[in-house]
């Protein structure tokens, strides 16, 4: 069972390896070829700089990269194993399926526990250091303290979250605007579904103008509580003055879970929603352990679709990977929005998927 061990776990790392190491590149270099180009040509940054921006952006690359070598390289080896007939011979030796397959289902659940230290700790250090790198060659618009998807704290009275924003057009979508009063009274929120940066360089001054929301606004009668006012346009000024020397902020997934965990607590106390904090607890745990998923869909469907070509296999794939992240996807907005709980919305893609392979696997095991 030691020879027959080894043999399965040679035959998948092979293409675990080539799979990871031209997804990675090609991720890296696709979805940043643009902004590196301009660091280069526009900005004049040197080349070594733009190396460590590579450098920094390969431990967060690998985090979906690795799951998704996984599920190629279990269904290329065990579709050449079932293609090649030597799936019935194990079988005829008197080895069962499952014990089969149990080295490969062992080693997913390995990495998908090294995973989850790895998203904890180095890919969201390695992600933060290169914003930081960023900010270090020189990249500055009156806008980049207006980042997407993290809680902005840089403003006197107003904590900001916005959870989009397009700097080359100075606009905005979906952002919170928390402004806590201290002690025991309760926090004004603004809320708008869209808006824009006017910057007024003369004052060092932004002015959000905000569209379409609601705002807290006192009562008169009795200050410490509020009551909500609607509006289509809404203008707030914020000073640009404290952002000389302002220090990089984390973003959510920049941070470890213990940060996390002590941020929401923080948050919380001052009446902040911090959901956006949960949900990215929850997302660094349930992205590591898609490879043990991927991994047990893969063995049960390597050895059903019986197939060599490797075109096969990647397009099998290929299919369960725009399937699997579009709905992570939206899960994961579900849990931001509050329609269902961050726990249950950033695993239900696992227990989808992996209720699949436990129902592929015990049919086939059984057969």
């Amino acid at each position: 069972m030691k020879i027959l061990r080894n043999y399965i776990l040679k035959e998948f790392f092979l293409p675990l390896l080539l799979t990871l190491g031209v997804l990675s590149f090609v991720m890296v270099l696709i979805g940043n070829l643009n902004k590196i180009a301009d660091l280069v040509i526009n900005k004049g940054v040197d080349i070594f700089s733009v190396i460590k921006l590579f450098i920094y952006l390969m431990p967060y690359i690998v985090t979906y990269t690795l799951p998704i070598s996984v599920l190629v390289a279990v269904l290329l080896s065990l579709g050449r194993f079932s293609s090649d007939n030597e799936i019935i011979a194990i079988r005829s030796s008197g080895i069962s399926l499952f014990r089969l397959i149990l080295p490969l289902l062992t080693l997913g659940l390995v990495l998908s526990l090294g995973l989850v230290l790895f998203n904890d700790k180095a890919s969201s250090y390695a992600h933060f250091a290169y914003r930081k790198t960023l900010k270090e060659v020189g990249i500055k618009n009156p806008t980049a303290a207006f980042e997407e998807g993290i809680f902005i704290n840089s403003f006197d009275k107003y904590v900001l979250f916005i959870y989009h924003v397009d700097q080359k057009k100075n606009r905005f979508n979906n952002i919170r605007i928390y402004e806590p009063q201290g002690g025991d009274k309760p926090t004004r929120t603004i809320v708008a579904k869209a808006g824009e940066f006017i910057t007024i360089p003369d004052k060092n001054t932004i002015k959000l103008k905000l569209i379409d929301g609601t705002s807290d606004e006192p009562d008169p009668e009795n200050p410490t509580s509020f009551y909500k006012l609607n509006f289509r346009t809404y203008f707030m000024n914020l000073n640009l003055s404290q952002l000389s020397e302002r220090v990089v902020d984390k973003k959510p997934k920049e941070m470890t879970i213990h940060e996390l965990k002590r941020e929401a607590k923080k948050l919380s106390k001052e009446g902040i929603s911090p959901l956006p904090l949960l949900v990215e607890i929850h997302e660094k745990m349930a992205l590591a352990f898609s490879c043990f998923i991927f991994m047990l869909l893969g063995a049960s469907l390597g050895i059903i679709t019986r197939r060599r070509e490797k075109t096969i296999n990647i397009g099998l794939a290929v299919l369960i990977i725009i399937f699997y992240y579009p709905l992570f996807i939206g899960c994961e907005a579900l849990a931001i929005q509050g329609y269902l709980p961050p726990g249950l919305a950033i695993w239900l893609p696992n227990i989808i998927f992996g209720g699949m392979g436990v129902y592929l696997t015990y049919k086939l095991c059984a057969s």
